[in-house]
């Protein structure tokens, strides 16, 4: 693990005091090296990259209301499965308005304390192991957190994606 003992970024201390809010307490890692991709957290972390949480932001296509699927690394969304569960079809937004949504740039996305509120799923491949690493607000911090205390805090909904 490459971590280091650097300060917070703000970005990070947002994320730390939203985990807080939310009753779940984290040990946020800095790490000297990036964390956007499912890959390179996993080899910063030390884990596999079905351990990683992927957070992405998509839109309903006739709604435009957000969504946030929190997929495991080594898992691809299924946008038509996902689709048929959400009730309707899914669009990727553009990096602006993900930035927006959530106030993280991609890379750096946590699964909570975002800038508005987006209804959560959690891939249930994930449900599936003890300890999972999501990012904690820029593109080399991320936290390792219990994924059913997670949906449980988030309020995500359990849902097949891949």
């Amino acid at each position: 693990m490459s971590e280091t003992t650097r300060e917070l970024p703000a970005s990070s201390a947002r994320v730390a005091e939203a985990a807080r809010r939310l009753g779940l307490t984290i040990s946020i890692a800095v790490h000297d090296r990036p964390t956007r991709t499912a890959e390179e957290a996993a080899a910063a972390c030390g884990t596999g990259v079905e351990r990683i949480i992927k957070s992405l932001v998509f839109e309903g296509a006739d709604t435009g209301r957000p969504y946030l699927l929190l997929v495991a690394g080594n898992n691809r969304v299924d946008e038509k499965k996902a689709a048929a569960t959400l009730g309707e079809a899914l669009r990727r937004p553009d990096a602006g308005k993900v930035r927006a949504l959530t106030g993280y740039a991609i890379g750096g996305i946590p699964p909570f304390g975002h800038a508005e509120t987006l209804r959560t799923f959690i891939d249930a491949d994930l449900l599936a192991h003890d300890l999972v690493w999501a990012a904690a607000g820029t593109p080399t911090t991320v936290f390792p957190v219990d994924p059913r205390r997670l949906a449980e805090a988030t309020g995500a909904t359990a849902i097949t994606v891949a």
